[in-house]
């Protein structure tokens, strides 16, 4: 029998469990010698903050002979108040790969099929501006495009916005979280935020669907959901698999893949039809109810059952004990999000439940944040007038950032207007995009890649030119804001000097600026200068800045709707829009409708992925602190399914998709009562195809590998990557 984990035992340990990693094995013997010989002195302690994901938690270093021997939590920070993950307490691991990039390269061989020539910096950004300038000259400066992820990135966004290129973008926009703030904006006129504006730990009701808390580690946000289970609060959680959030949910509900918008609908009539909505709420700030109320009639909770397989007499309570409960309620809006393609209509769903709730702005369901920034760099002049060119995302109107899909397919078509290089600056797009060979077919249409990273990710092999960025333990970087109910303004700072021949991207920027006769965008000496003349033009201290790494503003106004903080909404009408007459003049459902998506063919299951809570996908995988915790990623299957197809709990098989791809190398079976016998489910990050990458590579079976098809989201342009169906090949 397997142990019952209680909420309280639960509750007990989540503290313990954020505060770090129990152990680790195998960690090289100096590493283990240089904490040896600290814990016998007095250590330099200075503070930063992780880049282990996008949550930067505040840490301080403990220095002792230009050797980073341990980290702790910084108390100061908002993001982590303290504490770090595993994945944050790894960050020796980090600073200490043997596998990191340690010296500028360009590629004498072929993309793909690398023939590395280690090269000065200088030959390397002589290189780069040279094939820049030749770009320029035949296709214009729109013909560059960037894609990045993390802190360093607003760097080369400064740099390519200085030489009259607009073409920056992120994958987790189009690939994440894209749909989810679309759909809030649309509704609000704002979206939920990053970290998100939950108030958790005042909530009396919580709801989750397909958001895997406690797996994803966002710090703060695991321990304001502890919090409030804490203190009572009642939970439910709607997955195919029973996540480590959901075994601590009052109720879990295994709805059928691809029919949560069925189960969002039914709610929103239920709530209105008892009359469970905030009716003083909605008359006051919110436009467009009746017109909601006739367009969910024909969602009944047994229309809804037949769709999602979940009980209406379930789906009925769960819609009473949340109108029981507002509006201390929230409905988590997710932050992975690109799920079927009708995401932002899903996400608007989420958003009028809530709004119907009365949730938004109010204790337990959304708070406001705080207001306020950190000016950019004074006295720069402006930028240059950009090209005009035909927009790539003209065929998405609420594509409020560039999507990556959009660049791929110009570098392959040429249409609407050809993109002829690439700046590929921390994430590895061969496993952050859908449709890996259209993938390399842009990559090999164009005349320039360059990336930027700190280890030799999959993504290298397809670059002309790698530059060597330093870690973040080692560098002066971009100030972070966070935006709580207090401003927090976090300090990035070196730690100890970079390794090998790595730079931080504030120092390759300006080189490159200069090379490129843009000296004038960057005046600043050093990456400290750039960072203390901001503070100056924001009056925020800078040597309190370094000394604490964290200063936090308090912010006078109230986090939640009073008589004198009545809340503003952005949107055409000043309201919350229930009805949009945004999406209307589009030709767009002003109000959401299910739409029924396609169900795996027999012998198939429907092919589900999200994240490991040792892992920050493939960023980490490699990390000697993490690796000898978890290698590899295991395949969850229904144990009853499992069992019928002859498969044994932790045999090895393989997958093949529905395109008849199969994935590279091998996983090993889960049997489980924790998922549906309709789908299967993996860790996102493993199966890295990098030589490179000694810990990583060929570990597990890349998710990557198997999605061939996606459908992208008409409204905003994501990319839906859940419609891919797997069959399970044994004898791997």
């Amino acid at each position: 029998m397997p142990t019952k984990f209680s909420r309280r035992t639960f509750l007990k340990a989540a503290g313990a469990l954020t505060a770090g990693v129990a152990a680790v094995t195998t960690v090289p013997k100096k590493y283990l010698s240089w904490a040896e010989e600290a814990a016998q002195k007095d250590m330099k302690q200075i503070p930063t903050f992780c880049e282990l994901c996008f949550w930067n938690c505040g840490l301080i270093a403990k220095v002792e002979n230009n050797k980073v021997v341990k980290i702790d939590g910084n108390p100061l920070s908002l993001r982590g108040r303290g504490r770090l993950c595993g994945r944050g307490n790894a960050a020796l691991g980090a600073l200490y790969d043997p596998d990191r990039l340690k010296f500028p390269l360009i590629n004498v061989g072929k993309r793909g099929e690398p023939v590395w020539k280690r090269a000065t910096w200088e030959e390397a950004l002589n290189l780069i501006t040279e094939k820049m300038n030749l770009i320029k000259g035949k296709y214009g400066a729109e013909s560059l495009a960037l894609f990045s992820h993390g802190t360093g990135g607003a760097f080369w966004k400064h740099l390519l916005k200085s030489y009259g290129c607009s073409n920056y973008t992120a994958p987790s926009f189009a690939q994440c979280r894209g749909p989810r703030d679309m759909g809030f904006y649309l509704t609000y006129g704002s979206d939920v935020g990053s970290p998100e504006y939950y108030d958790f730990s005042k909530s009396r009701y919580i709801v989750l669907l397909g958001s895997h808390l406690g797996e994803n580690v966002h710090n703060s946000q695991v321990q304001d959901i502890t919090k409030g289970l804490a203190d009572g609060a009642q939970l439910t959680v709607v997955d195919p698999r029973l996540s480590n959030i959901a075994s601590k949910a009052d109720r879990w509900l295994p709805i059928k893949p691809a029919t949560d918008m069925a189960l969002l609908l039914a709610w929103i009539r239920i709530i209105i039809e008892e009359g469970l909505y905030d009716k003083e709420y909605i008359e006051k700030y919110a436009s467009g109810f009746d017109e909601l109320r006739t367009a969910v009639q024909q969602y009944t909770p047994q229309w809804a059952e037949t769709e999602t397989t979940i009980p209406s007499d379930t789906i009925v309570k769960v819609a009473r004990e949340m109108g029981k409960n507002a509006p201390h309620v929230c409905v988590g809006a997710g932050r992975y999000a690109v799920w079927y393609g009708d995401d932002t209509q899903r996400s608007r769903a989420i958003a009028i439940l809530n709004a119907l709730l009365g949730s938004w702005g109010r204790e337990g369901g959304y708070f406001f944040p705080a207001k306020g920034g950190v000016p950019e760099y004074p006295g720069l002049p402006a930028y240059p007038p950009h090209e005009d060119v035909p927009k790539l995302d003209v065929a998405y109107p609420f594509a409020a950032l560039q999507t990556t899909t959009s660049i791929k397919h110009a570098s392959i078509t040429g249409l609407p207007h050809p993109i002829k290089g690439w700046f590929i600056y921390g994430c590895n797009l061969m496993k952050t995009m859908p449709d890996k060979q259209e993938t390399i077919k842009a990559l090999q249409n164009l005349e320039l890649v360059v990336a930027i990273d700190v280890l030799p990710a999959d993504i290298i092999a397809w670059a002309d030119v790698v530059l060597p960025e330093c870690t973040y333990m080692e560098r002066y970087d971009n100030i972070n804001v966070g935006k709580f109910k207090d401003l927090e303004i976090s300090l990035r700072q070196p730690t100890v000097e970079p390794l090998w021949e790595s730079k931080p991207s504030w120092w390759i920027t300006k080189e490159l600026g200069g090379k490129l006769g843009l000296s004038a965008y960057f005046p600043w000496k050093d990456g400290e200068e750039y960072l203390s003349k901001r503070c100056e033009a924001g009056g925020i201290d800078f040597a309190t800045l370094k000394k604490n790494g964290v200063i936090v503003k308090t912010d006078k106004s109230a986090p939640y709707i009073t008589a004198d903080n009545q809340p503003e909404f952005g949107t055409p009408s000043g309201k919350i829009e229930l009805y949009s007459k945004q999406l209307e003049e589009k030709g767009f459902d002003p109000v959401p409708k299910y739409t029924k998506h396609p169900q795996p063919p027999a012998g198939h299951f429907r092919l589900l992925f999200g994240r490991a809570s040792l892992h920050t996908f493939s960023r980490t995988t490699n990390n000697f602190m993490l690796a000898d915790l978890q290698k590899e990623n295991a395949l969850w299957v229904n144990e009853k399914k499992g069992k019928e197809l002859g498969l044994k709990n932790g045999e090895y098989v393989t997958l093949v998709n529905q395109d008849g791809v199969m994935a590279p190398g091998r996983i090993k079976v889960k049997l489980t009562q924790r998922m549906r016998d309709d789908a299967v489910y993996m860790y996102h990050g493993f199966g890295v195809h990098a030589k490179g990458l000694t810990r990583a590579n060929n570990q597990g079976i890349a998710d990557d590998d198997l999605i061939t098809k996606y459908v992208i989201d008409p409204i905003m342009g994501g990319t839906a990557m859940r419609g891919n169906f797997v069959k399970i090949v044994k004898g791997a």
